[in-house]
């Protein structure tokens, strides 16, 4: 049986020559041949993460701070022992993440057939497969050349320029800020007489209430309230220091200049492409929040062209999106004829201002398809439910032209 020391060393052989086999892979770029690669590394990395986890174990004391005529150099020799293998087992942890993420994207921008039938980029064993490129993208298959695949991102990015070390930082930044704060309800006490006898309750309301006029409705005219707390809502975009370690590296080495940009559009892209069920599985960004709650300023950037931009587009756009996906819950048979990723640019197009031209350019996906999936929206009568009335309006163009059409979809509507 081996010991943990030569496990160490064993984990960090085998990520160095990872690192250095999948850099001549990508030198001819074949989606089937590197999600095989890939598979068959995660497989050997998830292993030895198993049994390296079990010795080290999670956490545990770091290297003491003091006089260091005090200190005991065998205890120092324990400590900085432990803290090697602690480091082993983060970049250990650092590449599994960036052989997920790779994965992810090549699933999510590629059909894989073997015969008739598909499977998933995780389930290539061979190279009996053949790949189909997706109509649309979601991540971004250019960034796969620079995933830290050996774990080593400090050592990766200390080989880059200093353009790509800024744009690191500015992208690792806004991906740990802290969402701007949101309110979303209130919790009151309310005192309020019952049969002559004052009494009092605890009542929650959305931030957006009338408070006054809710409160009527349930405890009449006599009552009295005071404000106990605010329910807010805050916290990072992606709650996984290896996925933002690895999606900085990677966009700030595929493109100093737009890094932070692109990365913000691939993340608004996921959100407009995606439904909440696609976003459980996908893993394209592990650990991003399943729906926004608040405002994240990298989803500005993809924006600021915009003439009318105003602080917090980006992040109101996603919000309003999610709130819609609600609404949605047991009306999607009326569009079972359009995927999700089509419906997210119907959605963004009512919801913003662009044109069907401008929206198909944002979430890159085929403008005729676009407007075939509008046609059939504004069949289905949703337009209604999902959209405030001037709204709506932008979906006139799309209807039906005939007298006949228009009454068929009258009688259809109700």
């Amino acid at each position: 049986m081996t010991t943990t020391e030569e496990l160490v060393a064993q984990v960090n052989k085998i990520l160095d020559d990872i690192g250095i086999d999948l850099g001549e892979l990508f030198q001819e770029f074949d989606p089937v041949r590197l999600a095989r690669t890939l598979n068959r590394n995660l497989s050997l990395l998830e292993e030895l993460e198993e049994e390296l986890e079990r010795r080290v174990g999670e956490g545990g004391p770091s290297i003491p701070v003091g006089d260091r005529k005090n200190r005991d150099p065998h205890l120092q020799w324990l400590y900085r022992k432990r803290h090697y293998r602690t480091l082993a087992l983060e970049r250990l942890r650092s590449a599994i993440t960036a052989h997920k993420i790779a994965l992810a994207i090549l699933d999510a921008n590629y059909t894989f057939k073997r015969g008739s039938g598909e499977i998933k980029a995780t389930e290539i064993k061979d190279e009996k497969v053949k790949a189909i490129r997706k109509p649309y993208s979601i991540g971004r298959v250019e960034i796969l050349p620079y995933l830290a695949y050996s774990g080593d991102v400090l050592k990766l990015l200390a080989r880059e320029s200093l353009s790509v070390r800024d744009a690191f930082k500015e992208i690792k930044s806004r991906l740990r800020e802290q969402g701007m704060v949101k309110t979303r309800s209130i919790r009151l006490e309310v005192e309020y007489f019952e049969n002559n006898r004052l009494k009092k309750a605890h009542v929650s309301l959305p931030a957006d209430a009338d408070i006054e006029a809710e409160l009527r409705k349930q405890f009449g005219r006599r009552f009295r309230w005071r404000v106990l707390s605010l329910v807010k809502t805050r916290g990072v975009l992606i709650n996984n220091h290896y996925t933002v370690d690895n999606l900085a590296l990677a966009y700030a080495s595929f493109n100093p200049e737009k890094g932070a940009e692109l990365l913000g559009l691939d993340i608004f892209r996921y959100y407009f492409l995606t439904s909440p069920a696609d976003r459980e599985t996908l893993g394209v960004f592990p650990g991003i929040k399943s729906c926004l709650d608040c405002h994240y300023s990298i989803l500005d950037l993809p924006f600021r062209w915009d003439p009318n931009f105003k602080t917090g587009q980006g992040s109101l756009y996603v919000i309003r999106k999610c709130e819609m996906e609600e609404q949605l819950v047991g009306r999607k048979k009326d569009l079972s004829g359009v995927p999700n990723f089509l419906l997210g640019g119907v959605l963004l197009y009512g919801i913003s201002h662009y044109d069907e031209k401008k929206v198909a350019e944002i979430l890159g996906i085929p403008e005729d398809e676009l407007t075939g999936a509008m046609k059939k929206f504004v069949i289905s009568g949703l337009a209604n439910v999902l959209f405030t009335k001037e709204e709506t309006k932008k979906f006139d163009k799309f209807m039906p032209k005939s007298d006949k059409a228009k009454q068929f979809l009258a009688l259809l509507q109700g």
